[in-house]
């Protein structure tokens, strides 16, 4: 009998669940429960490390150098996982088409693109210390260009934050700091798609209905198409004489698995945080693996390399609470109006009963 029981309220949860998935207010809420901002900010870190590892084995040992194509190879496997995510209806559904216009989502497709593949270009051109030095200039690029877009601001205590942060970064990686002209070409081309792109993913999760996985549905084609234009232009000739044997093309597909995983987790954290959280996510996970090399692997990167990350780590605390302190203010502006209309008023007994239940649905959604 238990047993009965018990399978009969696991169907119920499933069909919840699935039903759930059936409308883009549901999916949200579903990905706003299990992915908050820890757990997606988590996933995208430990993601990441990886995707690092995986590329540093494609790109040295297997001597694949074709970074557009590389991330050509990641999009096309997203975009089969996705498609296989639809036929077994675990995809959520998309917000109607007239909630977003279609130029917003083309216009993320295609910075997406850039962003992605600049990225990989830039990382095969450029020393990992002018690599970092590209990305703390992402930051205030952010500041910029939400101030322009939408208004928003920062306050002076969060700026400071971010200005020790990007000083210790830029003092950890400055002993790696070589120059190459096209590299550092690409480095600069890459800064303004990677803000924007980083911008457009957080915005249009957090006032539309979109989840990640909906999102990168709609968008992927774009990329993929804009990525095919884009290799002639920078990967060198050759790729289709690569050794395409059982190691390496293990390789670039565990490399393409886990650079889908990046990909959705990346969306998760900008759905649930900020674009500049999610770049100070970025500059920590620098930091980790530099400190991480230096008390497990016993590599030297040097006592200046040391300090930086450990100042980027101060700065890194004093923004990330400075975040949360604004989220419970946030969060107790939020409770005000529902203090206010459950607030008694002499009224009849019926009337008094369907006002509490109005304001229990409202609480409720």
């Amino acid at each position: 009998m238990q047993e009965k029981q018990s399978g009969r309220t696991l169907e119920e949860l499933r069909a919840s669940l699935y039903n759930e998935l059936r409308t883009s207010e549901g999916a949200k809420r579903q990905q706003q429960r299990y992915c908050g901002p820890v757990v997606a900010l988590s996933f995208n870190f430990m993601v990441a490390v990886g995707i690092i590892m995986a590329n540093k084995l494609v790109m040295g040992k297997v001597g694949f150098k074709y970074p557009i194509f590389l991330t050509f190879v990641h999009y096309i496997t997203a975009w089969i996982l996705l498609a296989i995510f639809k036929a077994l209806s675990v995809l959520p559904v998309s917000p109607p088409s007239k909630t977003t216009p279609f130029s917003s989502l083309f216009a993320l497709g295609v910075v997406m693109a850039f962003a992605s593949g600049l990225a990989n270009t830039s990382l095969k051109y450029n020393s990992i210390g002018f690599y970092q030095m590209a990305k703390i200039a992402v930051t205030p690029t952010i500041v910029l260009a939400e101030f322009v877009l939408f208004g928003k601001t920062i306050s002076f205590k969060k700026v400071l934050a971010l200005a020790v942060v990007s000083v210790g970064v830029a003092v950890a990686t400055v002993t790696d700091l070589e120059f190459n002209l096209f590299g550092a070409l690409v480095a600069i081309a890459w800064i303004i798609p990677s803000a924007i792109n980083k911008i457009l993913w957080s915005s249009l999760q957090q006032q539309g209905n979109w989840t990640a996985l909906a999102l990168m549905w709609k968008t992927t084609p774009v990329t993929v198409f804009f990525l095919g234009a884009l290799m002639p232009w920078i990967d060198p000739p050759g790729v289709l004489s690569f050794k395409w044997d059982v190691n390496n093309s293990t390789a670039i597909l565990i490399s393409a698995l886990l650079g889908f995983l990046l990909q959705w987790s990346g969306a998760l954290a900008l759905g649930a945080t900020s674009a500049t959280t999610h770049v100070v996510l970025g500059q920590f996970k620098t930091c980790v693996i530099l400190l991480g090399g230096y008390m497990i692997f016993n590599s030297d990167p040097g006592i200046v390399s040391i300090g930086g990350a450990v100042v980027a780590l101060t700065g890194m605390s004093v923004y990330t609470t400075l975040n949360l302190q604004e989220s419970k203010k946030d969060n107790n502006i939020k409770q005000l109006p529902k203090q206010v209309v459950t607030s008694p008023q002499p009224k009849s007994a019926s009337e008094g009963s369907t006002d509490l239940n109005v304001n229990s649905t409202n609480i409720v959604v």
